[in-house]
This record gives structure tokens, sequence and C-alpha cells, in this order.
């Protein structure tokens, strides 16, 4: 099970932390990414990290303003996001797999999924 947190309200140009909570502590070759959507949009990926912390990815539109990261003695992962734009505006899913796969940005990929945090970036 992965509850997500830390989503809210903020203006452009602010920063915000998204956290990810596993209830089972993660392999150290599994796979950990967020996704988003937007209303009326497709569950997109925004980034994902294999939990050794050996490889971390990113989608192009948040390159230098996100980074993923975890808590091995927490089980939990992180999204620090900066320089939000209103184009970040969704819901934030976090997903889980058992192992790193080379299509870590494809949703069908990951078998465990939390129930999203809502992230609203007003203009």
């Amino acid at each position: 099970q992965l509850v997500e947190s830390g989503g809210g309200l903020v203006q452009a140009g602010a920063s915000l932390r998204l956290s990810c909570a596993a209830s089972e502590r993660a392999s150290s070759n599994s796979a950990v990414a967020w996704f988003r959507q937007a209303p009326g949009k497709e569950r997109e990926f925004v980034a994902a990290m294999r939990w050794n912390g050996a490889r971390t990815v990113y989608a192009d539109s948040v390159k230098g303003r996100f980074t993923i990261s975890r808590d091995i003695a927490k089980n939990t992962a992180y999204l620090q996001m900066s320089t939000l734009k209103f184009e970040d505006t969704a819901v934030y899913y976090c997903a889980q797999r058992a192992s790193w796969t080379v299509r870590f940005s494809e949703v069908y990929e990951y078998n465990i999924w939390g129930l999203g945090t809502l992230v609203t970036v007003s203009s």
C-alpha cells in the first residue's frame, strides 16, 4: 500500500514536497515512480528511481525543477517540486514495482499505486 501526502494549493514559482509512504519495506532493486494526471488528460510519467539510488529519470517537462528521492529508513519516497508552473496542476500518484524496468515511464509497468494527492498551481 502506498499513501501520498503533501499536495496543496500554491502560487506559480513556489515549491512543494510530496511524500509517498509504503506499508511494506521496498527491496533494493524495486522501482518507485511518480505520475500525474491533469483534468481531462491521460496519466503521465513524472519521475522514477531505483530504490537503491542507482538510477533516477525524469520527464523532460520537469527536468531541472523536480527531484525524486527516498528515505530507506522511513520507507518513503519524495518528490521535491520547485519553480512550479500552472501546467504542473494535477493529481500526483506514487507507484511501485518489484524490480527496475527499462519501461519505467509506462503506467502499465507498475502494479502498486497510491490514491493520489492534488497539486494546484495558481498563475
